[in-house]
């Protein structure tokens, strides 16, 4: 059941992707060499519940931390914990919070100092492509036209979409229908409706597609051990351009190449 959203349900969303924004703009410049996984999670769970929220994934299905920390080769639901952050690492941050019983969830990828030509561009087409993707989100289209600009642009670059991890609706619970693959063709193509608010997010390997989970149940890594990137926004669809409701990497306080 795909729920469309009023103005009034928006704007709670936009909330709770505020307090997400805050807590990204608490680790940026955090995430340095040295710093372990564990302190980032105390300090974004502390920033979340400051502003009156709750951290979304904390307890969600038993994962144990309030953010998802991804380094290297790994895609998504890393868990933090003693690791130590290191020189040239590719560390993505995925924050979700519920605030007045609404959802706001976001994906940053950051180089930690000086990477590689390869793992740079991997992360400039990973965010290009999200924005691609968001540029179709127009009222009377289909959700194939975000998940087809995606991989398009993925592709055409040399990278591989991640299949077995996919975007999703939000708003009232962290994943709701419909589920927002970076590729086509699609289980379902729904029409985009105003008020249809969806959490977009490339997950883009610089090898191979494929995805194994290890032994926490959690952590997702290429299964070449190839780096991989996630960027995300939430995105309501509306009578014109689409809207952002997340927080820009400028807006965080984040310096990233121009789209």
């Amino acid at each position: 059941m795909i729920a469309l959203r009023t103005d009034r349900e928006i704007e709670h969303i936009r909330a709770s992707c505020k307090v997400v924004g805050l807590a990204h703009r608490a680790l940026k410049d955090l995430i340095s060499p040295g710093i372990r996984t564990e302190e980032l999670d105390r300090i974004a769970e502390e920033v979340v519940r400051d502003n009156g929220a709750e951290p979304a994934f904390k307890g969600y299905h038993g994962y144990p931390a309030t953010i998802c920390i991804s380094i290297n080769e790994q895609v998504v639901h890393g868990i933090p914990g003693p690791r130590e952050i290191q020189e040239g690492d590719l560390v993505s941050i995925d924050i979700g919070a519920k605030l007045n019983g609404y959802y706001g969830d976001q994906a940053i990828s950051f180089a930690v100092g000086e990477v590689s030509p390869e793992v740079d561009k991997l992360m400039k087409v990973t965010r290009e492509s999200l924005f691609k993707g968001i540029e179709q989100g127009s009222k009377g289209g289909r959700l194939g036209d975000i998940c087809g600009a995606i991989q398009s642009w993925v592709e055409q670059h040399g990278f591989a979409i991640v299949r077995q991890f996919v975007g999703h609706g939000i708003g009232r619970s962290l994943h709701e229908d419909p589920a927002v693959p970076n590729y086509v063709p699609l289980d379902r193509n729904p029409r985009l409706r105003k008020g249809l608010v969806l959490a977009i997010e490339p997950m883009v390997n610089l090898g191979r597609p494929e995805v194994s989970v290890a032994a926490d149940g959690w952590t997702a890594s290429a299964s070449d051990g190839l780096h991989s990137a996630h960027f995300e926004h939430v995105v309501a669809i509306s009578d014109e351009e689409p809207s952002i409701l997340t927080m820009t990497e400028e807006e965080i306080g984040i310096e990233q190449p121009d789209r």
